[in-house]
């Protein structure tokens, strides 16, 4: 059995064990950034959070991710406290106080707060948001193509917990993970409550077949920034592209399969559910698309 990897796989970086972590306006060593046992966050999974990535000096897509963000803050009615000029002055901030230029994530995570008692009511979150920025020296480093193994965990219905919010509230996907690995693959591929083909546990899924491009209609997965700037690219460079639903049958007999993620970009699938996708590699549709946001990055960090 090949050996297990995840699609967040970097290079080990000795200098994340001195990194400087931003917490609540105060910007302190990893070993201090330390929160309450009565936070929301940790109690329920009460909050939202960001990832974002430094290319060249520049945090690419931002305004987008503080779109996505205050937007799921006001869908779970959390008052961020800070207006979006002074989110980005933090992100700013961490940035120079690590000295980061290029190949940086940061995790950007608000929660509902320290808790007065030990209770799901929010009403009970009355010390204001906890907000922190963790941002780690991160060059992808992901040795082969990804395996999925398709489990039993469903994207579910908006009115249960809507898959477009960010939410610390995780579980599901995690349990979703934990199937897939035991199932000898790297993550779960994730069906929707229709049965049909959505996302995986931690990224978008696409697939190509006949030169066209397929991903999920995207109505049970994350409203993913990189999926949309690969829908534009294909748009915008006549390569066909679809949001539609489709089966497992249609994926099996795909010619190429990717995933899309803010850490990772475009990540080629080789293999799901034990059957092998085109020549386990990437294929010419999803090298041409690597290339076309390569330099979309290329340009906006410019």
């Amino acid at each position: 059995m090949t050996e297990h990897q995840t699609t967040h796989q970097a290079e080990e970086d000795a200098r994340n064990e001195e990194i400087l972590i931003w917490l609540n306006g105060r910007i302190v060593p990893k070993a201090e950034a330390l929160i309450s046992v009565y936070d929301s966050g940790f109690m329920l999974g009460d909050g939202v959070w960001e990832g974002l990535r430094l290319y060249d000096g520049t945090w690419a897509f931002v305004d987008e991710h503080l779109d996505r963000l205050f937007e799921a803050a006001k869908a779970i009615d959390l008052d961020i406290g800070l207006t979006r000029e002074e989110v980005l002055q933090a992100i700013l901030d961490t940035q120079s106080a690590n000295e980061m230029t290029s190949d940086a994530h940061a995790r950007l995570m608000v929660t509902r707060g320290i808790k007065t008692r030990p209770f799901q009511h929010p009403s009970l979150s009355r010390q204001g948001p906890t907000i922190t920025i963790i941002m780690e020296h991160s060059r992808p480093k992901i040795a082969r193509p990804i395996r999925l193994a398709t489990v039993p965990h469903l994207r579910g219905l908006p009115m249960t917990q809507d898959p477009k919010l960010n939410s610390h509230s995780k579980l599901n996907c995690i349990l979703a993970c934990i199937a897939a690995e035991k199932a000898g693959a790297d993550e779960a591929l994730m069906l929707d409550v229709h049965g049909f083909v959505n996302t995986t546990n931690a990224c978008n899924f696409f697939i190509v077949r006949k030169g066209a491009v397929w991903t999920s209609t995207g109505d049970y997965c994350m409203n993913g920034i990189t999926r949309q700037k690969v829908i534009d690219l294909c748009r915008e460079n006549d390569i066909p592209v679809f949001e539609r639903n489709y089966s497992l049958v249609d994926t099996y007999g795909a010619d190429e399969a990717f995933l899309t993620g803010t850490f990772g970009a475009q990540t080629t699938v080789s293999e799901i559910d034990g059957r092998p996708i085109g020549d386990g590699k990437a294929g010419p549709v999803t090298r041409r698309i690597q290339e076309l946001y390569k330099n979309l990055i290329a340009k906006e960090c410019a």
